[in-house]
């Protein structure tokens, strides 16, 4: 497939570029995005929920009461789960929600994303670029060329621009990121994917 590079300006320039189409064009399977969105949101949880059981609580354990007679529930101690303050029955405990997929479903999942982005014309191959120093004023503009302010963007760059990150990460919804470090999540969860010319060929190096 060959698509058209943009200015920074979001002016389309007499330039091209061939985007493979095993990379950026595949069939999309919508049950391996939802497997990696599954696993990327998973891997996120932090799993240090935990709740006293009965055995774990410090009250006393006298009997309250005689066992019959009271017309109540026979409840034992103070530290019943029947009673305010006392443990809970089968509460949480620490636990690891991460888990495996393989390296070739994740890769899936992402050609799936890339090519939705695609059909859906929210992928623009621009120009490279880098800024001297940080200037959010002009990262606000690219957003404005491509008529994407306030929309969830991510720009990905070939190589690590420290100012970009910095001119854009006080932007709400907007984003900087590395080539290797697209995820299926991320790009799902964009409105728009912005791509540097020279991460093109990193993609399909990670992708293919």
């Amino acid at each position: 497939m060959e698509t058209a590079i943009y200015s920074r300006s979001g002016q389309v320039t007499d330039r091209k570029v061939v985007l493979d189409d095993q990379v950026f064009c595949p069939e999309p399977n919508d049950h391996a995005i939802y497997l990696d969105v599954k696993l990327h949101l998973a891997n996120r949880r932090q799993g240090t929920a935990k709740a006293k059981e009965r055995s774990e609580m410090s009250g006393s354990t006298r009997k309250l009461f005689r066992q019959k007679g009271t017309g109540g529930a026979r409840r034992g101690d103070i530290n019943s789960p029947l009673l305010y303050g006392g443990a809970r029955v089968f509460g949480p405990k620490p636990r690891d929600y991460s888990f495996k997929l393989n390296k070739k479903l994740r890769q899936l999942a992402r050609r799936s994303a890339l090519s939705y982005k695609i059909q859906g014309n929210q992928l623009f191959v621009i120009e490279d670029f880098s800024m001297d120093k940080p200037k959010t004023k002009e990262f606000v503009n690219l957003l404005n060329g491509f008529q994407l302010a306030g929309r969830k963007v991510i720009l990905v760059t070939g190589d690590k621009e420290t100012n970009l990150v910095l001119s854009g990460r006080n932007i709400p919804n907007a984003r900087v990121m590395l080539a290797q470090d697209l995820n299926t999540y991320d790009m799902m969860n964009a409105h728009c994917l912005l791509i540097q010319h020279s991460a093109v060929a990193k993609i399909q190096e990670t992708l293919s």
